[in-house]
């Protein structure tokens, strides 16, 4: 069943890494004295961060207290698809959990976004995350009934790609320390996603740590920072939407489908029920027997209902649609993160960033300008 409605099956986008390393640095050794006594003897000119000119009194090196980064990500996630439920042109849904088997579930997005942020305390800073993504989820799965021994076996396979646009808005908070150049950050931020065939926006909460170093160059205010940290995805893992089918798959191709899948169903009755027949009337009332029987009953009416509900779609005057309701979730929640970023100046900064190990994979690269306020 190659394409089939399964195509439908929600795209991951995980687009609110959108973290940029600047932070406020507490000054320290013999080398620093002089940009130490500069930074307590000038007087601080804004109004940002809260407490802004008490802590620069204190020697602590702040980065412009507001900003705009343009980031671009790309990334690769495994899911786990649970609770599937399937109808056609609003007609009922079936529970498909027993005889639908995912082997493979991926998701792919890219994203670009826009990042504005503000230091509202030295050791603070909040953002909001806007952007626009294209994503797929490509999936392999197969159709399962359980033969006469009780053994369950594959009568059909199918693979599928559906692909989705979406926008993006969410907010985060980074708080921070820094003292000589070393820092930590702890990342936190939540987006929805509007994806354009689900029926509500997906919720995505991440959360970052990050442990890095600042080196700084003979010019004054060029640095290059490294950082090593985690990354944890959690999203709203129930999913409501409907489709056409057209977009899908090749309606022919999929009656083709339809038409072989009533084949094995009619062929697995005739064997269930001949298996059935041929017991005697002790075996018949064995427990293990009759479980056997009640299985191979229940999962043949469920495959049944299931293809005359496509067969019926697909034969409608209108066009084909599917409503579907499932639950999805990542492989793996954390992946580990590596990332590097050159300052220019104050103002100017480039920022890249890589994700691996684990089931998700996922590379970023930005450009941020700073201001004071």
């Amino acid at each position: 069943m190659k394409k089939t409605f399964f195509s439908l099956i929600l795209a991951l986008i995980l687009i609110n890494q959108s973290f940029g390393q600047v932070y406020t640095n507490k000054e320290v050794g013999k080398k620093n004295a002089a940009l130490i006594d500069s930074i307590k003897a000038e007087p601080y000119p804004y109004a940002l961060p809260i407490w802004g000119a008490k802590v620069t009194a204190k020697g602590y090196n702040l980065p412009y207290s507001a900003g705009i980064s343009v980031n671009y990500l790309q990334q690769e996630s495994a899911l786990l698809i649970d609770n599937l439920f399937v109808g056609f042109n609003n007609g009922p849904m079936y529970d498909l959990n027993e005889i639908i088997r995912f082997d493979e579930a991926t998701a792919r997005a890219g994203a670009l976004t826009v990042r504005p942020d503000i230091w509202v305390l030295p050791f603070l800073n909040v953002y909001g995350i806007f952007g626009k993504a294209k994503s797929s989820t490509e999936i392999s799965a197969g159709l399962y009934l359980p033969d006469t021994a009780d053994n369950w076996k594959e009568i059909t396979s199918f693979s599928t790609k559906a692909e989705f646009d979406a926008v993006v808005a969410g907010f985060g908070v980074t708080p921070t320390i820094g003292i000589g150049g070393g820092w930590l950050a702890l990342d936190m931020n939540c987006a929805w996603s509007d994806v354009s065939a689900l029926d509500k926006p997906v919720f995505t909460f991440v959360f970052g740590p990050r442990l890095g170093k600042t080196f700084k160059f003979k010019k004054p205010e060029r640095t290059i920072n490294f950082w090593t940290g985690g990354f944890r995805v959690k999203f709203s893992s129930e999913t409501n939407g409907s489709m056409n089918l057209n977009e899908l798959v090749s309606t022919d191709e999929l009656q083709g489908k339809v038409d072989e899948g009533f084949e094995n169903v009619s062929a697995k009755a005739v064997e269930v029920d001949s298996w059935w027949e041929g017991l005697t009337p002790v075996e018949q009332k064995n427990p293990i027997n009759v479980a056997k029987y009640e299985t191979a009953n229940r999962t043949l009416t469920a495959a049944s209902n299931l293809l005359t509900a496509m067969d019926g779609a697909l034969n409608d005057d209108q066009d084909a649609s599917v409503q579907y309701s499932l639950e999805k979730n990542l492989k793996d929640k954390w992946n580990f993160i590596v990332g590097s970023q050159f300052q220019i100046n104050k103002h100017f900064m480039l920022r890249t960033e890589i994700g691996f190990l684990g089931s998700r994979t996922q590379g970023m690269a930005g450009i941020q300008y700073r201001f004071g306020l």
